[in-house]
């Protein structure tokens, strides 16, 4: 068990927390999706109710050659000020860390909030650079690691400050350990897991996991054309990993040999092209003419995928099942909510484009854990060692 910030005595202490704080935003700068802020919220509201002052950091996109006014934190700064309900100050400082920045965190008082600008604008965040690791840490007494969707990446700020500071987890990053772990190593059964995606071969390793603990696979989306040309079906021109075709072969034979059923679609809509605006029409799997691509699971592979989802005690999911951002091919994606949305058992939600789907169709608050990671979620359930989480302290 790792230790939390419920753990250690909190009165009068700095606290660093890491957060995950890279959200979407439109051509003038509005935040589009601030899940990733609120998600944050309690562990911050937790740390100011206990005495401690709080000082955010977090990167946001892929600046390149130091500050980028793009990317700046300013906007998330303001964001947080209005659902947070107090004063967050905003230290827009190009290098993340100045002589301003160490004075402003030295008189923080408890109850205060401080945020620290994009610490990808320094060189060495991705570098994982002690000096950088050092400046942050020398800013507060705690490390609070509570970035589950950086978690994945070595960084100074996500990993490098836990060799300076006591590191302990907060409650989201708890959160997701304790739902992604016990969905695979202790689930309720039947354990059903529902992959999408493109490419077999970027999900080679998480099926494999997958295989030797879940009762049932279901496959769909882009890389369900792959395992079905590598049982010799017609796909048209629909999405394929060539590299993946034998080791489709391969997973298949796998899965047989350990008595885990793959259910793959029986029908598909497939258009002529890659537009909403496209005709589009239900064919066979095994059928898909030579101009068609398959751009949505079918209504028949609906039966059986909700029918599967409706008998499953823990259910976890990632990857949608069809170009769900196109309206005409949606359908599938959020017939797979809907039935995850019904049903008792517990619903994990592996990030990324299927987060993105049931926030689209209103569904995120029915699901029983939505996790915030995308690549970090994939490679915690390979079974990877993720060292933003290797850092926190053990119980």
């Amino acid at each position: 068990m790792k230790k939390t910030i419920r753990d250690i005595n909190l009165s009068g202490k700095r606290c660093l927390v890491r957060c995950d704080f890279n959200v979407p935003m439109d051509a003038e700068g509005h935040i589009t999706d601030d899940t990733r802020i609120r998600a944050s919220l309690p562990t911050i509201q937790f740390l100011l109710s206990n005495g401690a002052s709080v000082i955010l950091t977090s990167h946001l996109g892929r600046p390149e050659g130091g500050f980028d006014a793009k990317y700046s934190l300013q906007a998330v700064a303001l964001h947080l000020e209005k659902i947070l309900g107090c004063a967050v100050w905003f230290q827009s400082v190009p290098e993340v860390i100045d002589d301003s920045v160490r004075e402003k965190a030295a008189e923080l008082k408890p109850g205060e909030v401080m945020l620290l600008e994009n610490t990808r604008f320094v060189a060495g965040e991705t570098k994982n650079d002690p000096r950088l690791a050092k400046d942050l840490a020398s800013l507060a007494d705690v490390f609070v690691a509570d970035a589950f969707g950086s978690a994945h990446r070595a960084h100074s700020s996500t990993q490098g400050v836990s060799d300076y500071l006591p590191t302990v987890s907060g409650f989201l990053m708890e959160r997701e350990i304790r739902f992604l772990g016990d969905a695979l190593e202790n689930p309720t059964r039947p354990l059903l897991a529902i992959l999408g995606g493109a490419k077999v071969s970027d999900k080679i390793l998480v099926i494999r996991q997958l295989l030797a603990k879940v009762n049932t696979l279901l496959i769909g989306g882009g890389m369900a054309y792959t395992f079905l040309k590598s049982k010799g079906y017609e796909i048209g021109s629909s999405l394929l990993d060539e590299s993946g075709i034998e080791l489709a072969s391969a997973l298949l034979k796998e899965a047989e040999e350990k008595g885990v059923q793959i259910l793959l679609p029986t029908d598909v809509n497939a258009g002529l092209s890659f537009s909403n605006e496209t005709d589009a029409d239900i064919f066979p799997a095994d059928a898909i003419p030579a101009d068609r691509m398959g751009l949505d699971i079918g209504p028949k592979t609906i039966e059986c995928f909700v029918a599967e989802i409706e008998k499953a005690g823990t259910i976890f999911w990632n990857g949608p099942m069809g170009v769900f951002e196109m309206p005409k091919f949606a359908t599938g994606t959020k017939a797979v909510a809907e039935a995850m949305a019904k049903t008792p058992a517990i619903t994990i939600v592996g990030g990324g484009d299927s987060a993105a789907a049931v926030t689209q169709f209103g569904l995120a608050s029915e699901m029983t854990h939505v996790s915030t990671g995308g690549g970090a979620t994939l490679e915690f359930i390979e079974g990877k060692a993720l060292p933003g989480v290797i850092c926190i302290l053990d119980h």
